[in-house]
């Protein structure tokens, strides 16, 4: 490990990395400078892959669409909605878990497998859940008198038909990272709060809110980023369709729209990277954040 690098070895090592490198040159990196460059594009044949013209003509015109304003406002409300809930569901499910109750590893596994489960399937399963007159969603509002909601056709109710199932889906994540996050806590530090009298709300607020900040921020960051890019759930869920009304466009599926239904490749690409400029807006302001609030 203390041996200083030589030109052998330095090649040594590149000739292991070889296989990984090129994978990730051909399907990462090259994908993404390409669609930089091509975000450019005003006039292309994409047939011949000539470029006549560059200019900011895209960026121009997704600015100026109505439908780009509505995706990005429908991101940040899916946003908004699905990553708190998510993380306060997910952390009081953990500390439950993590309590002496029964059966405890089998209700980590029957939470965490909606995870790992397809989305197509989920979707199925939930779009008979939702249905108008069959579902048990409204089986069950029947209860309370309220009257049969059209989840899935009606636009007013596609946004949190999508949020509820995402936040059911994602929880099996979030609940495993915060129990890993809860079990490094030690258990000390609840012995000395119980022998000064603390309550279990105020060892909670004092010792398990302030000891988990770590986590909570990585499991924020995580959550933000993965929800700016929900696609396959709105798809899924739809029928290939960005809800009723075009009321769960999101500006994924913004761009999905754009490169394969309209053949506008650079309008698409100009699309993706305003995504990338917000995301890393977000993750910027989390980190800064993160930096004065988080407890080590």
């Amino acid at each position: 490990m203390n041996q200083r690098p030589t030109l052998f070895s330095t090649f040594k090592a590149l000739l292991y990395l070889a296989p990984a490198l090129v994978i990730l040159g051909v399907f990462n990196f090259y994908p993404i400078i390409k669609s930089f460059l091509m975000s450019f594009y005003t006039d292309y044949d994409y047939f011949n892959d000539i470029v006549k013209e560059y200019g900011f003509a895209n960026f121009t015109y997704i600015f100026q669409d109505k439908e780009f304003w509505t995706a990005i406002k429908n991101t940040f409300i899916f946003v908004l909605g699905v990553v708190p809930l998510s993380i306060l569901i997910s952390l009081g499910i953990a500390i439950l878990l993590n309590s002496n109750i029964k059966l405890r590893g089998l209700f980590r596994s029957i939470y965490f497998i909606p995870f790992v489960t397809s989305v197509v399937a989920v979707s199925i399963v939930w779009r008979w859940i939702y249905h108008t007159e069959y579902g048990l969603m409204n089986y069950f509002l029947s209860f309370l008198n309220i009257e049969p909601i059209k989840w899935l056709t009606d636009p007013q109710w596609a946004m949190p038909a999508l949020i509820i199932m995402s936040i059911w889906k994602g929880l099996g994540y979030n609940i495993i990272i915060f129990l890993a996050g809860l079990q490094n806590i030690d258990k000390q530090y609840y012995l000395a709060a119980q022998i000064d009298g603390a309550k279990p709300f105020k060892r909670f607020l004092h010792i398990t809110v302030p000891l988990l900040s770590p986590t909570t921020f990585f499991v924020s960051i995580v959550a933000i980023i993965n929800n700016f890019k929900v696609f396959d759930e709105i798809f899924a869920l739809f029928d290939g369709k960005p809800g009723p009304a075009y009321s769960a466009q999101t500006l994924v599926y913004y761009i999905y729209e754009k490169f394969y239904n309209e053949w506008e490749f650079g309008i698409a690409s100009a699309a993706a990277y305003v995504l990338f400029i917000i995301i890393f807006i977000f993750t910027l302001i989390q980190l800064y954040i993160g930096k004065r609030r988080v407890t080590y």
